[in-house]
């Protein structure tokens, strides 16, 4: 392996690497990185996140399987985890095991954006329950499938004889 193919399988910059704009009005709102992809991780995954004001990236949830890591880079925000809101600033790292203990979301709560280092197990398939709407989703590996979401009110019968 030459040395630059070595580079392209072990490092990412995650200044350079390209970013993906998600909106789903009026409250979700991010741009990210995704700067494990094409590398040789196999265990973690990261990105690079950026909220803007007033705005979160996903909904209020916990995982069963997969532990994540925030490092604030830049700004101010809130973590809500645990049924609390805790203010965030740039410098602090965030821990969140996996379980119902600790559902978490961070919101950009200030008038700048917020931006955050993304890191976590890649367990796969993955379950993530979502408190504020009964939902739970299913997650398989990359490419196999989409997620599988679903309300709790589902019986486990249904649609058999």
């Amino acid at each position: 392996m030459s040395p630059d193919e070595l580079r392209g399988s072990l490092i990412r910059n995650f200044l350079t690497v390209p970013r993906e704009h998600f909106v789903r009005e009026p409250l979700y709102e991010s741009s990210m990185a995704r700067v494990s992809d094409g590398t040789v991780a196999r265990k973690l995954g990261c990105g690079v996140d950026t909220l803007p004001p007033g705005k979160t990236g996903c909904p209020y949830h916990f995982h069963h399987a997969q532990e994540e890591m925030f490092v604030i880079l830049e700004g101010r925000g809130t973590l809500r985890v645990a049924g609390r809101m805790l203010p965030i600033e740039a410098g602090d790292v965030i821990h969140i095991p996996p379980g119902p203990e600790y559902p978490h979301q961070i919101l950009n709560t200030s008038d700048a954006d917020l931006k955050f280092l993304s890191i976590s197990s890649q367990e796969r398939p993955e379950v993530c329950e979502y408190p504020d709407s009964d939902k739970t989703g299913v997650f398989f590996g990359k490419g196999k499938r989409p997620p599988l979401i679903q309300r709790e009110s589902l019986d486990y019968w249904d649609g058999e004889p």
